[in-house]
């Protein structure tokens, strides 16, 4: 038997919904988290993910109105296709301790929201944080962003 006779196709865990997330190594602030997230995209729906983003990409203005409730300090979105041919998405992001996540009665996050619900598996696997470094002209903004959503 050769690879190409063999199939597979690789696990998809998720977190259960209260997992309070990973304990945030020394290099991460007191006060914010640290995170990269991964869920596979539904089979078939690898165009709407891209739509997904290109809609994100086209309307930067309407998504810095929910960082400050969000406590986001960054947010990067990456794709993935693996081995077996499934498609994921990566989130990574480093926000406060006190997030309030998406705020849907901002209508690019529902539209976000929305998206998430139709395109990709529900539930995120979190992968375990283990180092953060930033510049310390940058730290302190970020630390005081992390914790009160202004400047």
């Amino acid at each position: 038997m050769t690879s190409h006779d063999t199939h597979f196709e690789i696990p998809f865990t998720p977190v259960p919904r209260n997992f309070p997330g990973h304990q945030m190594p020394l290099s991460v602030p007191h006060g914010m988290r640290l995170e990269l997230s991964r869920s596979r995209i539904v089979s078939g729906k690898e165009q709407a993910f891209e739509e997904w983003m290109n809609m994100l990409n086209s309307r930067p203005d309407e998504l810095q109105q929910g960082l400050s409730a969000e406590r986001a300090v960054f947010e990067a979105t990456f794709r993935n296709v693996e081995a077996d041919g499934s498609t994921w998405i990566y989130h990574l992001a480093l926000t406060g301790d006190e997030t309030g996540g998406l705020d849907e009665s901002i209508p690019i996050d529902a539209d976000h929201a929305a998206y998430s619900r139709s395109v990709k598996e529900p539930g995120w696997e979190e992968l375990e944080p283990r180092f953060m470094l930033t510049p310390n002209h940058l730290l302190e903004a970020m630390k005081r962003w992390a914790a009160t959503g202004r400047d």
